[in-house]
């Protein structure tokens, strides 16, 4: 079989390719660095986060083989793919052999998306294209380096409590499309900064944090006032607490603030596409080996049947009285 899960004879291979890695996961890629690095095979340790990385070795090795893993956090109900490693001669069937591969093994975790974030000026834009993914929004990664903290803040930024997660939830919905909110889920935990006007909550910024530093997703009101200004002192905040980098990934519905960053002194990355790739639940047979947690090297489960992920049917009941009841 060309394609199937990594073990340790290849870790020569991981080394090989550890140059030639392409994330697909900014967020991972920006507070932890390199997939391929010892440091990061050391986070699949973490129960908390599923990890899965295999590898497409051509018949009779025709063409050099090919790598690539998914991802899952535990409070996320969509895999990711977080990286791919390929060659400079690679066959394009066995680039799509390697995603169907991963594809089979994000849908039998129970997962219903497979996102990737990729440059739209990449390769491999047409290549997931071509193996079912298809573009939901577009962000850019703005480097936040070039902004002077601010001295003396003057706008009260605060963590995040429990009692504010009902707030961030009415953000969060009232901005980010409806469309997009099945692959772009809610937040289910209060984590984060928050900044608020004494009664209302308008601006809201999840933090991720790693090692290699920290990367900050904003929900920002568009009747919030004194955005540049609350920038500063955010940044401030962060500075007497974490050393390394800090980027901010600005999504598509949120284009407006740009400007201001730019304005700021913030450095753009290049436009990204979020891409998806939609499934449906797995089939479970009674003798289906079940993945672990990473384990990276264990056997991939059922495969999964594609579809277009059709909504359950509806059932309608006729009361004696008359009324029609619709519930699914």
């Amino acid at each position: 079989m060309p394609t199937r899960p990594l073990d340790l004879l290849d870790l020569p291979t991981v080394y090989r390719y550890r140059s030639a890695v392409l994330s697909l996961d900014s967020a991972r890629a920006l507070t932890r660095g390199n997939p391929l690095s010892l440091a990061s095979l050391l986070v699949r340790l973490d129960p908390a986060q599923r990890f899965y990385t295999a590898i497409h070795v051509a018949d009779k090795n025709e063409h050099p083989p090919l790598l690539g893993g998914i991802t899952q956090a535990e409070e996320e109900t969509c895999a990711r793919l977080s990286f791919l490693a390929l060659s400079e001669t690679f066959a394009e069937e066995a680039l799509l052999a390697l995603l169907d591969h991963l594809t089979t093994q994000a849908g039998s975790w129970g997962v219903y998306h497979l996102l990737a974030e990729v440059d739209e000026q990449s390769m491999l834009f047409p290549m997931l294209r071509k193996a079912g993914f298809v573009v939901y929004a577009w962000q850019r990664i703005w480097a936040l380096d070039g902004i002077a903290p601010a001295k003396s803040p003057r706008y009260h930024w605060r963590k995040a409590r429990p009692e504010d997660l009902p707030a961030i939830q009415a953000l969060y919905r009232h901005i980010v499309p409806g469309l997009l909110q099945t692959v772009d889920p809610c937040p289910q935990q209060a984590e984060g900064m928050v900044w608020s006007d004494g009664e209302d909550i308008l601006v809201y910024v999840g933090v991720r944090r790693g090692p290699r530093g920290v990367l900050l997703y904003p929900m920002i009101h568009p009747d919030a006032g004194h955005i540049a200004e609350g920038l500063c002192d955010l940044l401030h905040v962060l500075s007497h607490r974490h050393g390394d980098g800090v980027h901010l990934c600005m999504r598509s519905y949120q284009a407006w603030l740009e400007p201001i960053l730019h304005d700021l002194g913030a450095l753009a990355g290049p436009r990204q596409a979020i891409m998806v790739r939609h499934l449906v639940a797995p089939l479970r047979e009674e003798a289906a080996e079940k993945a672990g947690p990473e384990q990276a090297w264990a056997r991939p489960a059922t495969p999964i049947i594609r579809s277009q992920s059709v909504p359950p049917p509806i059932k309608i009941e006729i009361p004696e009285n008359g009324s029609i009841a619709y519930y699914r």
